[in-house]
């Protein structure tokens, strides 16, 4: 735990006891604040009453008395509407801040130069940090990852000169992270999301720039038009920026073709790292995450030959096209969290000859944007409330079944693949389709794929149990 000393002896009001907003408070209570916590939830309520958090409505309180108002980030900061605990802070003119902000002034406080390498963008920012994470440890760096990926950031351990900090961080957190200032910010893309909580694409856009703009090193994907103009912004303001791109090569930065990550100075350019056979980092959306690791772990001293090490071991993130197993020349690759059609784009881009496991609780235009990736689909397997719907889009263009449940898609389409002949074959699981139909999250049914593909007899799994 990182404890909050910034507030020692002041009071400070904080609403949202989830998972990250109680480990909050209990950073602020460590750290010698005296903390008002509520929230809307009695369960949660409850749950900080048991581990020693002082509690009460904050509707009632005196909000003169409090230094800052500190809000989980899940908690509606301006759109749809301010929650009403930030109508309150507001009217007394009480800062409202996050856990991001708070770890920034414990670093700030006491080791200002450790390294801190913060994540932002649409798509990908799990990966790219899990990644960043990996290669800093396997070069033997102290490091620590969290924020909106694995632990909160105020669980990690303490700021220490020599310890690398890897943050994920989301719109609502940098929303509430006003001294947000990282060694190396990256963003990696922008698509609209998120805009019933911001309003506009202009105004989530902006949000998102701020993490790059209190960074000393912006890396930022250029690839689409948002980022572009903010690595332009920010380069004329005079800051140091490292554009990264999958699909063009650059005159100044890195730049991804054919397995490669090229380095560009003044318009002349080097292969510097090798992504061929890395399944972890196979496909094009990943090479884009392999660039701004590249970028970062550069930034803060790692070599070109530490970097490559620490791709090459690099397993993966469970449930984002996770290879889970092989038997021969069958790889079986989970791909849960692809929940619409543009999430399952990625995985059958990348892949020749697929057996594909698909459906559960359909989602809006179901798979036809998908349409020009199914000559790559050897087979369908169709599973949950979609089944029927995929089968008429699929017709006679793609061989499919509607299998009903997941083990029985899996066990038809391994069995499938083992007899294809045509050379490598991937029973894939990468849904286009909500899970909650038949499974509770993503996780369990990612999961549930992994223990039937490896129940199969002769199946060895890869990069160890999780």
């Amino acid at each position: 735990m990182i404890p909050a000393r910034v507030f020692a002896g002041r009071q400070v009001a904080l609403f949202g006891l989830g998972g990250s907003g109680l480990a909050t408070a209990q950073a602020l209570v460590a750290g010698g604040a005296d903390v008002l916590a509520w929230d809307d939830n009695p369960q949660s309520v409850e749950k900080a009453d048991a581990v020693g958090i002082v509690t009460g409505d904050l509707r009632g309180a005196d909000w003169s008395r409090f230094s800052a108002f500190v809000l989980s980030p899940g908690v509606p900061l301006t759109h749809p509407r301010p929650h009403w605990s930030v109508d309150l802070a507001r009217a007394a003119g009480v800062e409202i801040i996050g856990d991001v902000e708070l770890f920034v002034r414990e670093r700030n406080h006491h080791a200002p130069d450790c390294p801190f390498i913060a994540i932002t963008g649409t798509n990908g920012k799990s990966t790219t940090t899990a990644l960043i994470a990996h290669v800093l440890q396997s070069a033997g760096r102290d490091t620590q990852m969290g924020g909106n990926i694995g632990r909160a950031v105020m669980t990690l351990d303490p700021p220490a000169t020599s310890r690398h900090y890897v943050v994920e961080c989301s719109s609502y957190q940098i929303d509430l992270a006003p001294s947000l200032n990282p060694t190396a910010g990256i963003l990696l893309n922008l698509t609209p999301d998120h805009l019933d909580r911001h309003g506009t694409m202009q105004n989530y856009a902006g949000i998102k720039e701020k993490l790059v703009a209190g960074s000393d090193v912006a890396i930022i994907g250029v690839d689409d038009s948002f980022c572009e103009q903010a690595a332009d912004r920010l380069e004329r303001a005079g800051q140091k920026v490292i554009r990264i791109s999958q699909r063009l090569p650059l005159k100044n930065g890195y730049f991804a073709q054919k397995g490669q990550l090229f380095e560009a100075v003044d318009g002349r350019h080097a292969p510097v790292i090798f992504l061929e056979g890395i399944g972890s980092l196979r496909g094009q959306h990943n090479a884009q995450n392999a660039l701004a690791a590249l970028a970062a772990c550069r930034s803060v001293g790692l070599t070109m030959d530490e970097i490559q090490a620490g791709f090459a071991s690099f397993p993966g993130l469970a449930h984002r096209m996770e290879q889970v197993g092989r038997k021969g020349d069958v790889l079986f690759v989970n791909d849960s969290k692809a929940t619409n059609a543009e999430a399952a784009a990625p995985a059958l881009s990348s892949f020749e000859r697929i057996y594909w496991i698909a459906g559960g609780l359909p989602k809006e235009g179901g798979i036809e944007a998908l349409r020009g990736l199914f000559p790559r689909i050897a087979k369908a397997y169709l599973i949950g409330e979609a089944a029927p719907a995929f089968s008429a889009t699929l017709g006679e263009t793609v061989p499919y079944e509607i299998s009903g449940t997941l083990a029985a898609a899996v066990n038809h389409a391994a069995a499938d693949a083992a007899n294809d002949g045509a050379g490598e074959a991937v029973v894939l699981l990468s849904p286009a389709c909500a899970s909650f139909d038949q499974f509770r999250n993503f996780e369990l049914r990612g999961e549930a794929f992994r223990q039937a593909a490896l129940a199969i007899e002769g199946v060895m799994p890869i990069g160890g149990m999780r």
